[in-house]
């Protein structure tokens, strides 16, 4: 990293990163939450929690959904103290954060002293001292060091503030290179985390509502993974991929709770013609991959007793295909 005027924020646009820009594009221009909405407003409120409980569940915070909404609600809830105050600044802090501006420092300090407030000595204030990230023992990278911070967050957020690049890219880019920084001394992930949601929604509000973290904690291990590839590799677009994925995944299942019966419909009319595997309902959906709403539309299908397997007695099999029930070619 260098001064501003020559600033690079190396990555390759791979074909992967095309076309998944261009799926999440699509899909994006799909989904829209209809302001007033009663159904579409308690799905708001639902996907940000999950957005909370996700980002500091990475962090080793051990607070489930139901004991963040009731710190939401005022409640008391019995857990360490510091998880406690970790979820009340997450809270104020998306709660906030629709006033930052990603390319502001000051704002950048305000939001990780509202994610900090209680937790370190001196919230919102860049590091002093050397830092590494560590995998159990094992130092897997080593920041640079504290002096050469302040020059390296000016870089980067006057490379944000000039960037042509897409926002789905250049959101991953920068949660990388600030990983890679790390200019704090301790909130660095959950900050990433919340910078990437912040500048998405400059792109596109809807992002403020979306749980990318709640995909990213099911994930965590490739989170990292990913990480430590692109710093490996000088080259963030394994990381840039990695994030990509989960934002169409968090975008898939958002979809499938604003448009409740969409999936469960196409799954029924796809069976119509006959068995098919989970793959090939997959591709039939148009689908990257079996994700969670996937794998909720399926369990609730089978529950209803709408669809069964072909191999009742060896559910995991290989072979394994799907069918309508008598009730489900009623239906």
């Amino acid at each position: 990293m260098t001064n501003q005027k020559t600033y690079q924020t190396p990555y390759t646009i791979t074909s992967t990163i095309l076309n998944l820009v261009a799926e999440v594009s699509e899909l994006i221009g799909r989904l829209s939450v209809q302001e007033g909405n009663a159904n579409a407003l308690r799905l708001r409120r639902i996907n940000r929690i999950r957005t909370i409980q996700g980002s500091l569940a990475i962090e080793g915070n051990t607070l489930s959904e139901e004991q963040i909404t009731a710190i939401l609600e005022g409640k008391r809830v019995i857990a360490p103290p510091r998880e406690i105050q970790e979820a009340r600044n997450a809270i104020k802090a998306y709660d906030l954060f629709s006033h930052w501006q990603p390319s502001a420092e000051q704002d950048l300090l305000t939001a990780h002293s509202t994610l900090m407030t209680g937790l370190l000595d001196a919230p919102g204030h860049y590091r002093n001292a050397g830092v590494g990230v560590m995998a159990g023992e094992q130092v897997i990278h080593m920041a640079p060091p504290a002096n050469r911070v302040p020059l390296l967050m000016q870089d980067l957020l006057q490379w944000l503030k000039i960037t042509h690049d897409h926002p789905l890219i250049a959101s991953s880019v920068f949660h990388y290179e600030f990983e890679f920084i790390h200019p704090f001394t301790d909130g660095n992930g959950r900050m990433g985390r919340l910078l990437q949601t912040l500048i998405l929604s400059r792109w596109h509000p809807i992002f403020a509502y979306i749980p990318v973290e709640s995909l990213v904690h099911a994930h965590h291990q490739d989170y990292y993974t990913a990480l430590n590839n692109s710093t490996q590799q000088g080259d963030s677009s394994p990381f840039i991929e990695f994030m990509l994925e989960m934002i169409l995944d968090a975008i898939l299942e958002a979809q499938s709770k604003a448009l409740p019966g969409a999936q469960s419909d196409k799954v029924l009319n796809a069976l119509v013609l006959g068995p098919l595997s989970a793959n090939e309902l997959v591709s039939h959906l148009n689908l990257r991959n079996k994700t969670g709403a996937f794998k909720r539309t399926m369990k609730e299908l089978i529950d209803q007793d709408l669809i069964e397997y072909t191999l009742p007695d060896k559910p995991n099999s290989r072979l394994q295909k799907y069918r309508l029930t008598d009730k489900g070619r009623k239906q």
